[in-house]
């Protein structure tokens, strides 16, 4: 397999509801590993598989601190997900103004 089948990208990345919690955990704060895993029920091995994923992805960076590694967002990669979805906010759009049309005109009615 090539070095770039390897890599993660962002929509893999965030597919998980573990990574998807750490972004969430890191937009608040940047964080060691160690207090990172103390939000999990899991291993430390484990969130740093996590991380690793989210490193490949572009999500997460870390850097060197002593004996820890810090890790912080990089929310930028975020931004190919808020234009995929904007492109189907449209429907969503679309059914609410369906919805809220027939419920009122229901209302009406009785």
């Amino acid at each position: 397999m090539s070095q770039a089948a390897q890599k993660h990208d962002v929509f893999q990345a965030i597919a998980d509801p573990t990574r998807r919690e750490v972004l969430r955990l890191l937009s608040e704060n940047e964080m060691p590993i160690s207090k990172i895993s103390t939000h999990f029920p899991m291993s430390r091995t484990a969130i740093v598989k996590h991380l690793h994923v989210l490193t490949e992805a572009k999500l997460v960076s870390g850097r060197k601190e002593g004996r820890e590694k810090i890790y912080h967002l990089l929310p930028e990669p975020l931004e190919e997900v808020q234009q995929w979805l904007s492109y189907y906010e449209k429907f969503w759009s679309n059914k609410l103004s369906i919805l809220k049309y027939v419920v009122e005109n229901e209302e009406e009615d009785k």
